[in-house]
């Protein structure tokens, strides 16, 4: 008799956790959320971390874009993986390495690279090509960088870089906090295919030299303030603002130090 109750209770056990498998609203298995750390979707894994600043399919947003065929054929995973992982110091670009599903862990972090080339890399991107090093071998000029930015940037970026009919302004003190002098050297080199910015190619015939880059990033790095969107001391303003500073204000104003 004891032997038929446990029998019978075992069924109606088994019979309840059934009926709850089809319970309304239960979500399906392919319905259920994923783990974030077992997460290997391209899409998801870029749509999570990138896309915000990168942009949905790698271009038109803040950020460089990453669907650049030219870019992706010079930078080597080594360098992608390092600034993917750890971020760049100064910037707004955070490191994303990490194993508690916030970030990416390794394995993800190697599918994002692996999707990135897939989808945006091209092999024939730099046939006959020469680009200019992706980082800089030697100082450049400042002063030099003017000329070359008179050349090759002003007629779209305007004469003092404050932006002109076609691009807005590359001296921008809240730009330039948020960017490293590499990521200027990029946008130079690389351009913003994007944007109709051109490479270093231009458009007039004549590519910039190696020497060139670095003369214009150094240009506009010198236009850097300590602290944007603050009175910058005038012992210590950039090269290209100092002269405007000095010229003498109109008799009976007063400058407002406060």
């Amino acid at each position: 008799m004891m032997r038929s109750s446990l029998r019978l209770s075992l069924a109606l056990l088994l019979m309840v956790a059934a009926a709850c498998e089809n319970l309304p609203g239960r979500p399906t298995e392919s319905q259920r959320p994923i783990n974030p750390i077992d997460v290997t979707d391209f899409g998801a894994l870029w749509g999570k971390h990138c896309a915000g600043c990168h942009g949905t399919d790698g271009k038109f947003a803040a950020a460089r874009p990453l669907n650049d065929p030219l870019y992706l054929g010079v930078v080597s995973d080594a360098v992608l993986r390092q600034v993917v992982a750890h971020g760049v110091a100064g910037t707004a670009m955070p490191g994303f390495l990490s194993d508690d599903g916030l970030g990416l862990n390794a394995k993800q972090l190697e599918l994002v690279l692996a999707g990135m080339r897939a989808r945006w890399a091209k092999e024939d991107a730099l046939a006959g090509l020469q680009p200019p090093p992706y980082r800089a071998r030697y100082p450049g000029s400042a002063a030099a960088g003017g000329a070359v930015f008179a050349r090759a940037c002003a007629s779209c970026h305007g004469a003092d870089g404050q932006g002109g009919s076609v691009a807005h302004s590359v001296v921008d003190p809240s730009f330039l906090a948020l960017v490293s002098d590499q990521s200027l050297r990029s946008t130079v080199i690389f351009g913003r295919s994007d944007l109709q910015m051109p490479d270093w190619r231009g458009t007039a015939g004549r590519p910039l030299s190696a020497q060139d880059v670095d003369n214009v990033v150094a240009w506009l790095a010198a236009h850097r303030v300590e602290f944007p969107g603050r009175p910058y001391p005038k012992d210590r303003q950039p090269a290209a603002n100092a002269a405007a500073a000095e010229q003498p204000e109109p008799a009976g104003t007063e400058k407002n130090h406060g």
